[in-house]
């Protein structure tokens, strides 16, 4: 065999490895990263929210779903992560929240769930929150939210279950 065919005879097992290696990038890079919001219920009926560290709003705990755990196990560990609070139990599903939008970051798929939470309100992770706070229904911030995290409240408080 020539040096000419052994050169070939590499390249093609390199093209279908590339070939491979892009499919892999675009299916991660180009789809949707999936999250979780919570909507943290103390026993009192107060709300929970964290101050976040990277842009000083307030906002509903929640984050990333990690590989290979399911949605009620990233609820219960970023509950914990960021507020030190432990989850009783997932009342609602209140929306799953789509728009590409909706997170400056990332296109991410956001699903928002109420919950019964417990404990002392305490910040595990002060990378990620500065602050953590309890509010009555209807004394909530004001002020902007980060991501669309007023509205998912505002369709809590609303009793609604979207789809957006």
């Amino acid at each position: 065999m020539n040096v000419a065919a052994l050169f070939g005879a590499a390249v093609q097992p390199t093209r279908a490895i590339w070939r491979y290696v892009q499919t892999v990038l675009g299916i991660i890079f180009r789809h949707p990263v999936t999250g979780t919001s919570v909507i943290p219920i103390l026993p009192d009926g107060r709300i929970v929210l964290i101050r976040r560290r990277d842009n000083g709003l307030w906002s509903l705990p929640g984050g990333m779903v990690d590989w290979g755990e399911d949605v009620p196990t990233t609820i219960q560990r970023e509950l914990m992560e960021e507020t030190g609070l432990e989850l009783v139990k997932i009342r609602r599903l209140v929306g799953v929240y789509s728009a590409p939008d909706r997170d400056p970051r990332i296109h991410s798929i956001c699903v928002v769930a109420e919950a019964e939470v417990r404990g002392k309100m305490e910040i595990q992770d002060t990378l990620e929150a500065s602050e953590i706070q309890a509010f009555h229904p209807n004394s909530l911030p004001t002020e902007p939210m980060s991501h669309d995290h007023a509205r998912q409240l505002q369709d809590y408080l609303n009793d609604l279950t979207i789809l957006a």
